[in-house]
C-alpha cells in the first residue's frame, strides 16, 4: 500500500515538475520570437522537455525536425552573407 502511494506520489511529481519546467521554457521561447533571444533553439528546448511525458509535444517536435530537415535539403536554409561581410 504504501510503495503504491510512494510510486504514485512520485509520477504525478514527476509530471507536474516536467510540465512547468517545459512550460516555462516553451513559453520564454515563444516571447524571444517578439524580442531579442535564441527563440530557434529555446522552442524545441521546451518541446524535447514536454516530449518526456506528452505525446502532443512529442508529434510537435517531429514535424518540427522534419520542416527543419526539409528546408535543409531544399537549400532554403536561409541567405548567406558574403564573404566581406562575415569577416573572412
Amino acid at each position: 500500500m504504501i510503495k503504491k502511494a510512494i510510486n504514485f506520489t512520485y509520477s504525478t511529481g514527476r509530471r507536474i515538475v516536467i510540465s512547468v519546467v517545459g512550460a516555462s521554457v516553451l513559453l520564454l521561447g515563444i516571447v524571444m520570437i517578439l524580442t531579442p533571444g535564441p527563440a530557434i533553439v529555446v522552442i524545441p528546448l521546451g518541446l524535447a522537455i514536454l516530449a518526456v511525458e506528452f505525446v502532443w509535444a512529442r508529434r510537435w517536435l517531429r514535424k518540427l525536425r522534419e520542416m527543419i530537415s526539409r528546408r535543409g535539403a531544399d537549400g532554403r536554409g536561409g541567405r548567406r552573407l558574403p564573404l566581406r561581410l562575415r569577416g573572412g
